[in-house]
């Protein structure tokens, strides 16, 4: 199986997926910390992670998959949504929230 393979199994197999140097539990980066944090003042409790820096395949395959030149990324329901710049942005107008099913009080 190509790595593209493995990055559209990976995508449309879970509602959302982030792309990650580390784990949840462990960033390994603080742009990764910081989108672990924003999805979890999303309410979101299951987030399928990628560990980037285990595969580095899948670390330069995610890049060209999305052409977005950085990590962390997300996806949610199979579509690209941004890297924590644009989630801290969607995060603060309350789209974020909404594209996860958790919409802002």
């Amino acid at each position: 199986m190509s790595v593209e393979e493995r990055i559209r199994d990976q995508v449309s197999g879970h509602e959302i997926v982030l792309y990650m140097k580390g784990t949840p539990e462990a960033p390994q980066c603080g742009f990764s910390h910081r989108a672990v944090q924003i999805l979890m003042a999303c309410g979101v409790d299951e987030v399928f992670a990628v560990n980037v820096l285990d595969d580095p395949e899948i670390r330069q395959g995610i890049k060209e998959f999305s052409s977005w030149p950085t990590i962390p990324q997300l996806y949610v329901k199979g579509e690209f949504v941004g890297g924590s710049d644009i989630m801290t942005e969607m995060y603060q107008s309350g789209e974020l929230q909404e594209l996860l099913g958790h919409p802002k009080p």
